[in-house]
């Protein structure tokens, strides 16, 4: 990497991080965000499945653990898909729906699919503020390092279904939000049993929606 992509890379991490705080506080602004971070991840993209090993998914692997079954899954801000692959391996039954705004991440994502989940794990390109799937779509969706958009979070997971939010270096993630105030989103939408986990290198966050809305 050359100085310059260097420090692209670390203007990069600041900006997620200060987009990731805004829109969480203040959900109107991602308007000015998206663009600007689509353009980031199209340039990343080419690299991205080989920035981090597979230390990353430590996290997001423990979360599932705590999930006890999954038929219609959805990843969102899947990337390169790596998310994605976990969860149809976790749960052979399930297909998989993975998400991502930046085309050239859903690019690189199918052609990295291995054949033999090719037939229960698709990608599209979308924005997770306004997903094109109708209400309680999915009974597990996945959120790695990625933005919440939480009514819309709410809209597409069944009444039952668990939300799975995982930090692949807890809070020093470029894109992080706290568990305090994941619950406090959260609870008002209808979710209860919360449960923060350590997974070194990265944390990782479950919660379930009532079943009884």
């Amino acid at each position: 990497m050359s100085a310059l992509d260097r420090w692209r890379d670390r203007l990069g991490r600041r900006f997620a991080r200060v987009a990731t705080t805004a829109v969480v506080a203040r959900p109107g602004l991602w308007r000015l965000f998206r663009s600007p971070l689509r353009a980031q991840f199209d340039w990343l993209a080419g690299g991205w499945e080989g920035r981090r090993g597979p230390e990353a998914l430590i996290p997001v692997e423990a979360a599932l653990a705590r999930v006890q079954s999954a038929t219609r899954a959805l990843d969102l801000g899947t990337g390169t898909g790596k998310a994605a692959r976990v969860i149809a391996r976790r749960f052979p039954e399930a297909t998989v729906a993975g998400v991502d705004l930046s085309p050239r991440m859903v690019e690189e994502a199918r052609r990295l699919l291995p054949a033999d989940l090719a037939d229960r794990v698709r990608f599209q390109v979308a924005d997770a503020s306004a997903l094109p799937f109708a209400d309680a779509s999915f009974d597990l969706v996945v959120l790695m390092n990625m933005i919440p958009f939480f009514p819309e979070l709410a809209r597409v997971l069944e009444p039952g279904g668990a939300a799975v939010f995982a930090s692949s270096s807890g809070a020093g993630t470029p894109i992080y939000v706290s568990p305090q105030r994941l619950r406090e989103q959260l609870a008002p939408l209808g979710f209860a049993g919360f449960e923060e986990l350590t997974a070194p290198p990265g944390t990782a966050f479950v919660a379930t929606k009532s079943a009884c809305l």
